[in-house]
């Protein structure tokens, strides 16, 4: 063989190993958020809770002699001109009780505006203990120009919280929503 065939040999192969690296990155991308919300899941962070069947709901025991300080804090990134704060700055909660709080949210500009709310708990090492019901979080929110809405968030704070946990915040962060593709 001469030298111009053993190099174009070699650079064919590393042209072939090259694909194959570039398919590995794709599949990875397209793999890593299904993977994200499953160790979010398994480990709470982020704020990610799971959601309980209704059964399980009626049958928890609520802690009568204890009380849980859960406060809301909110934050709105830049990109998205909204107003959103929460209806209460905190709620005193037995855990185990199933507790309602609400959001506003207002949309300050003169056109159709959809966000995102990413929650986290703090401290940390409460947040598999904080399990929402019902949440705004859940889904895409879409407010009209000026619309404001009542965003309700169902909680409960499991009776199973350390007992030197007296008090656990909820922050949401509000992010203009990237469009779905259709």
């Amino acid at each position: 063989m001469t030298d111009a065939a053993v190099r174009a040999a070699a650079n064919r192969r590393l042209a072939l190993k090259l694909l194959w690296l570039v398919a590995a990155a794709i599949a990875f991308a397209f793999a890593l958020v299904p993977l994200y919300n499953v160790f979010c899941d398994l480990t709470g962070l982020n704020g990610k809770t799971e959601n309980l069947p209704a059964e399980v709901l009626q049958s928890m025991r609520v802690d009568e002699q204890r009380w849980v300080t859960v406060e809301f804090t909110s934050s709105v990134m830049s990109g998205l001109s909204w107003n959103f704060k929460p209806s209460q700055p905190s709620v005193k909660v037995r855990p185990g009780q199933i507790e309602m709080a609400m959001f506003e949210a207002k949309n300050i500009t003169n056109e159709v505006v959809t966000g995102q709310a990413v929650p986290s708990v703090s401290p940390a090492r409460a947040t598999p203990y904080l399990k929402k019901i019902e949440c705004f979080c859940f889904q895409r929110q879409e407010l009209q120009p000026g619309e404001s809405k009542q965003m309700p968030l169902r909680f409960y704070v499991s009776p199973d919280l350390p007992d030197d946990v007296q008090t656990v915040t909820l922050s949401y962060a509000f992010y203009k929503a990237v469009p779905e593709a259709n």
